[in-house]
Protein backbone atom coordinates (compact mmCIF):
# COMPACT_ATOMS: atom_id res chain seq x y z
CA UNK A 1 0.00 0.00 0.00
CA UNK A 2 1.40 3.40 -1.00
CA UNK A 3 1.58 6.12 1.64
CA UNK A 4 -0.83 8.29 -0.31
CA UNK A 5 -3.59 5.67 -0.06
CA UNK A 6 -3.48 5.22 3.73
CA UNK A 7 -6.84 5.63 5.45
CA UNK A 8 -6.33 7.04 8.95
CA UNK A 9 -10.02 7.17 9.86
CA UNK A 10 -10.11 4.43 12.51
CA UNK A 11 -6.67 4.13 14.07
CA UNK A 12 -6.43 1.34 16.66
CA UNK A 13 -3.62 1.49 19.22
CA UNK A 14 -2.99 -1.79 21.01
CA UNK A 15 -2.85 -2.09 24.79
CA UNK A 16 -2.81 -5.64 26.09
CA UNK A 17 -3.66 -4.46 29.60
CA UNK A 18 -7.03 -3.22 28.33
CA UNK A 19 -8.03 -6.67 27.12
CA UNK A 20 -8.66 -8.36 30.45
CA UNK A 21 -9.06 -12.05 29.67
CA UNK A 22 -9.59 -11.52 25.94
CA UNK A 23 -7.10 -12.94 23.43
CA UNK A 24 -4.83 -10.32 21.85
CA UNK A 25 -4.93 -11.31 18.17
CA UNK A 26 -8.56 -12.40 18.25
CA UNK A 27 -9.61 -9.03 19.67
CA UNK A 28 -7.60 -7.11 17.06
CA UNK A 29 -9.15 -9.23 14.33
CA UNK A 30 -12.65 -8.48 15.62
CA UNK A 31 -11.83 -4.78 15.42
CA UNK A 32 -10.48 -5.18 11.90
CA UNK A 33 -13.73 -6.89 10.92
CA UNK A 34 -15.53 -3.81 12.22
CA UNK A 35 -13.60 -1.48 9.95
CA UNK A 36 -10.39 -0.46 11.72
CA UNK A 37 -8.24 1.09 8.99
CA UNK A 38 -4.79 1.21 10.60
CA UNK A 39 -3.19 -0.44 13.65
CA UNK A 40 -0.34 0.68 15.91
CA UNK A 41 1.46 -1.83 18.11
CA UNK A 42 2.24 -0.13 21.42
CA UNK A 43 3.15 -2.56 24.20
CA UNK A 44 5.61 -0.87 26.52
CA UNK A 45 5.70 -3.81 28.95
CA UNK A 46 7.26 -6.24 26.47
CA UNK A 47 11.01 -6.70 26.16
CA UNK A 48 12.63 -6.39 22.74
CA UNK A 49 12.38 -10.09 21.83
CA UNK A 50 8.76 -10.33 22.95
CA UNK A 51 7.90 -7.12 21.12
CA UNK A 52 9.54 -8.43 17.94
CA UNK A 53 7.62 -11.71 18.10
CA UNK A 54 4.35 -9.92 18.82
CA UNK A 55 4.96 -7.54 15.92
CA UNK A 56 5.57 -10.44 13.52
CA UNK A 57 2.33 -12.14 14.56
CA UNK A 58 0.29 -8.96 14.35
CA UNK A 59 1.75 -8.05 10.97
CA UNK A 60 0.58 -11.35 9.51
CA UNK A 61 -2.92 -10.47 10.66
CA UNK A 62 -2.97 -6.87 9.45
CA UNK A 63 -1.57 -7.89 6.05
CA UNK A 64 -4.45 -10.34 5.66
CA UNK A 65 -6.84 -7.39 6.00
CA UNK A 66 -4.68 -5.05 3.87
CA UNK A 67 -4.32 -2.68 6.83
CA UNK A 68 -1.02 -0.89 7.59
CA UNK A 69 0.82 -1.77 10.79
CA UNK A 70 2.59 1.04 12.62
CA UNK A 71 5.19 0.25 15.28
CA UNK A 72 5.39 2.60 18.27
CA UNK A 73 8.87 4.08 18.89
CA UNK A 74 10.90 1.08 17.72
CA UNK A 75 12.13 1.79 14.21
CA UNK A 76 14.47 -1.21 14.51
CA UNK A 77 11.49 -3.53 15.04
CA UNK A 78 9.54 -1.85 12.25
CA UNK A 79 12.42 -2.43 9.83
CA UNK A 80 13.04 -5.98 11.09
CA UNK A 81 9.49 -7.16 10.32
CA UNK A 82 8.83 -4.97 7.29
CA UNK A 83 6.07 -2.98 8.98
CA UNK A 84 4.44 -0.20 6.99
CA UNK A 85 5.35 2.50 9.46
CA UNK A 86 6.65 3.76 12.79
CA UNK A 87 5.23 6.32 15.22
CA UNK A 88 7.59 8.63 17.09
CA UNK A 89 7.12 10.76 20.18
CA UNK A 90 8.71 14.12 20.86
CA UNK A 91 11.48 12.40 22.86
CA UNK A 92 12.24 9.76 20.21
CA UNK A 93 14.51 9.98 17.17
CA UNK A 94 14.08 13.16 15.11
CA UNK A 95 11.94 12.59 12.04
CA UNK A 96 14.79 13.59 9.73
CA UNK A 97 17.03 10.88 11.23
CA UNK A 98 14.26 8.29 11.21
CA UNK A 99 13.60 9.03 7.54
CA UNK A 100 17.22 8.36 6.65
CA UNK A 101 17.01 5.00 8.42
CA UNK A 102 13.59 4.00 7.15
CA UNK A 103 13.67 5.32 3.60
CA UNK A 104 10.93 7.15 1.76
CA UNK A 105 8.39 4.32 1.60
CA UNK A 106 7.87 3.90 5.35
CA UNK A 107 5.05 5.84 7.01
CA UNK A 108 6.38 8.12 9.74
CA UNK A 109 3.94 9.43 12.31
CA UNK A 110 4.80 11.94 15.03
CA UNK A 111 3.05 12.91 18.25
CA UNK A 112 2.35 16.63 18.64
CA UNK A 113 0.57 18.72 21.25
CA UNK A 114 1.22 22.23 19.92
CA UNK A 115 1.06 23.94 16.52
CA UNK A 116 4.82 24.51 16.68
CA UNK A 117 5.51 20.80 17.17
CA UNK A 118 3.09 19.94 14.38
CA UNK A 119 4.69 22.33 11.90
CA UNK A 120 8.20 21.15 12.79
CA UNK A 121 7.23 17.51 12.32
CA UNK A 122 5.66 18.29 8.96
CA UNK A 123 8.72 20.25 7.84
CA UNK A 124 11.04 17.39 8.85
CA UNK A 125 9.07 14.86 6.79
CA UNK A 126 6.33 13.35 8.95
CA UNK A 127 3.53 11.67 7.00
CA UNK A 128 0.87 12.19 9.67
CA UNK A 129 0.44 13.62 13.16
CA UNK A 130 -1.00 12.09 16.31
CA UNK A 131 -2.44 15.02 18.27
CA UNK A 132 -3.51 14.77 21.90
CA UNK A 133 -4.36 13.96 24.57
CA UNK A 134 -7.78 15.35 23.77
CA UNK A 135 -9.39 14.01 26.95
CA UNK A 136 -8.19 12.31 30.14
CA UNK A 137 -6.94 8.80 29.42
CA UNK A 138 -5.81 5.92 31.57
CA UNK A 139 -3.84 4.06 28.91
CA UNK A 140 -0.90 6.47 28.70
CA UNK A 141 0.68 8.33 31.60
CA UNK A 142 2.95 10.94 30.00
CA UNK A 143 0.26 12.81 28.10
CA UNK A 144 -0.17 16.55 27.55
CA UNK A 145 -3.68 17.97 27.29
CA UNK A 146 -4.73 19.49 23.96
CA UNK A 147 -7.83 21.67 23.60
CA UNK A 148 -10.28 21.42 20.73
CA UNK A 149 -9.22 24.92 19.71
CA UNK A 150 -5.57 23.85 19.48
CA UNK A 151 -6.61 20.82 17.45
CA UNK A 152 -8.44 23.11 15.03
CA UNK A 153 -5.38 25.33 14.71
CA UNK A 154 -3.18 22.36 13.92
CA UNK A 155 -5.53 20.91 11.29
CA UNK A 156 -5.73 24.34 9.66
CA UNK A 157 -1.97 24.92 9.61
CA UNK A 158 -0.61 21.57 8.40
CA UNK A 159 -1.17 19.82 5.09
CA UNK A 160 -0.54 16.27 6.33
CA UNK A 161 -3.24 14.08 7.95
CA UNK A 162 -4.03 14.65 11.62
CA UNK A 163 -5.23 11.86 13.92
CA UNK A 164 -6.68 12.89 17.28
CA UNK A 165 -5.90 10.68 20.28
CA UNK A 166 -6.57 10.47 23.99
CA UNK A 167 -9.75 9.49 25.78
CA UNK A 168 -11.92 9.58 22.65
CA UNK A 169 -15.28 7.84 22.99
CA UNK A 170 -18.31 7.43 20.79
CA UNK A 171 -19.96 10.22 22.80
CA UNK A 172 -17.23 12.84 22.29
CA UNK A 173 -15.89 11.73 18.91
CA UNK A 174 -18.17 13.99 16.86
CA UNK A 175 -16.76 17.21 18.33
CA UNK A 176 -13.25 15.97 17.54
CA UNK A 177 -14.11 14.89 14.00
CA UNK A 178 -15.69 18.30 13.38
CA UNK A 179 -12.28 19.91 13.96
CA UNK A 180 -11.03 18.65 10.60
CA UNK A 181 -9.12 15.52 11.59
CA UNK A 182 -8.52 12.64 9.20
CA UNK A 183 -9.00 10.05 11.93
CA UNK A 184 -9.30 9.19 15.60
CA UNK A 185 -6.94 6.92 17.51
CA UNK A 186 -8.70 4.57 19.90
CA UNK A 187 -7.60 2.20 22.62
CA UNK A 188 -10.06 1.40 25.40
CA UNK A 189 -13.13 2.42 23.41
CA UNK A 190 -12.57 -0.57 21.15
CA UNK A 191 -10.40 -3.00 23.12
CA UNK A 192 -12.58 -2.92 26.26
CA UNK A 193 -15.84 -3.12 24.33
CA UNK A 194 -17.97 -6.24 24.68
CA UNK A 195 -17.83 -6.41 20.88
CA UNK A 196 -14.78 -4.68 19.35
CA UNK A 197 -16.37 -5.24 15.93
CA UNK A 198 -19.55 -3.39 16.90
CA UNK A 199 -17.55 -0.62 18.58
CA UNK A 200 -15.49 -0.06 15.42
CA UNK A 201 -18.63 0.00 13.30
CA UNK A 202 -20.16 2.59 15.66
CA UNK A 203 -17.19 4.93 15.24
CA UNK A 204 -17.26 4.55 11.47
CA UNK A 205 -20.94 5.50 11.51
CA UNK A 206 -20.06 8.70 13.38
CA UNK A 207 -17.55 9.52 10.65
CA UNK A 208 -20.16 8.83 7.99
CA UNK A 209 -22.63 11.12 9.74
CA UNK A 210 -20.14 13.96 10.24
CA UNK A 211 -18.45 13.63 6.86
CA UNK A 212 -14.99 12.09 6.87
CA UNK A 213 -12.07 14.17 5.70
CA UNK A 214 -9.98 12.39 3.09
CA UNK A 215 -7.68 15.15 1.83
Amino acid sequence: MSKGRVNYQLYLVTDEKSLGHKHFLETIEEALCGGVTIVQLREKHLDSREFYERAKELHQLTKAYDVPLIINDRIDIALAIGAEGVHLGQKDLPVSVARKLAGEKMILGVSAATPAEALTAEKEGADYLGVGAMYPTGTKEDTRPVTLETLSTITEKVKIPVVAIGGITKENSAEVIDRGVHGVALVSAILKAVSPKNAAEDFNRVFDERGARTS
